[in-house]
């Protein structure tokens, strides 16, 4: 599936499953994305045929043809995002990239939001994750709707996962997507899902150098939460070192402090919510 980080894999590897359901299902080929399952499948036969007719260019090769497979799934990706990002914005939809490395706190602040909110603004949940149903069995417990997409190797969600799980899930006009990323703090930050924000999740026990150990996804990312807040008597953390790093990759950068265990600064992240939805 992606060839520019390593977790390269069979696209029926990938699979989508509500709570309750005892079968995954699995990506439909033939679903609405032939020209670009096309596309996909003319650069394999493309870079095969090059190597059969230039054979004296071997050594040479290998390089050219892992940039250019790299330039096809990503030009492949954006092509379906700005398709997803039209589609969002015609049914006023507020979609979120939640997107942090493992235990950074994503599903317990997604669960004390949609808690919080859901009388006022309808969330629907796509949860990435490479195996199990855990974290969209406790989304399903706020009584949200919520669809597991399980990525197997993959080390991200893309935006052809995202449009099988909004037909899965028929979201409601008007109401907020919230797409949990795969925990992983670099091949997420290359694949636009056609979200309208990237929300950056860390934590205080995970390092105050973030930004500057994964610049790329603090670039993309429109907002960073720093969470577990609560957490800091007993780290060693410097809030405005992270923030001071951060900004020096994307000054742009949003933040937010809060804990979604005790509770802390939620209400900041509550109102950035009401001020970008799009819905009524």
């Amino acid at each position: 599936m992606c060839d520019t980080c390593g977790c390269n894999q069979p696209e029926d590897a990938v699979t989508f499953r509500k709570p309750g359901e005892s079968e995954p299902t699995h990506p439909d080929h033939h679903h609405h994305d032939q020209h670009h399952d096309h596309h996909h499948d003319h650069g394999h036969v493309h870079d095969h045929h090059d190597h059969d007719h230039h054979h004296h260019h071997d050594h040479d090769q290998p390089l050219s043809r892992t940039v250019q497979i790299e330039i096809d799934i990503l030009q492949q990706n954006n092509l379906l995002a700005q398709r997803n990002r039209g589609w969002f914005e015609a049914k006023g939809i507020l979609a979120l990239n939640l997107v942090s490395s493992p235990g950074s706190g994503k599903t317990t602040l997604l669960e004390r939001t949609i808690t919080a909110v859901k009388d006022e603004m309808p969330v629907t949940v796509i949860e990435g994750d490479q195996q199990t149903l855990n974290d969209a069995d406790r989304i399903a417990a706020t009584g949200a709707p919520v669809l597991q997409v399980n990525t197997g190797k993959g080390c991200h969600l893309d935006a052809k996962m995202i449009r099988r799980a909004c037909d899965e899930l028929a979201p409601a006009d008007g109401s907020v997507m919230m797409i949990e990323n795969v925990g992983n703090l670099v091949c997420p930050a290359m694949f636009d899902l056609g979200e309208a924000a990237k929300v950056v999740i860390i934590s205080v026990t995970e390092g105050d150098d973030k930004p500057l150990k994964y610049p790329t996804m603090f670039a993309a990312a429109d907002l960073c939460l720093i969470n577990k807040i609560d957490l800091l008597p007993y780290v060693d953390f410097d809030l405005d070192k992270c923030e001071t790093a951060a900004r020096s990759v994307n000054p742009r950068l949003e933040f937010l402090r809060l804990s979604a265990t005790s509770g802390e600064g939620l209400d900041g992240w509550y109102s950035w919510l009401r001020g970008r939805r799009i819905g009524p």
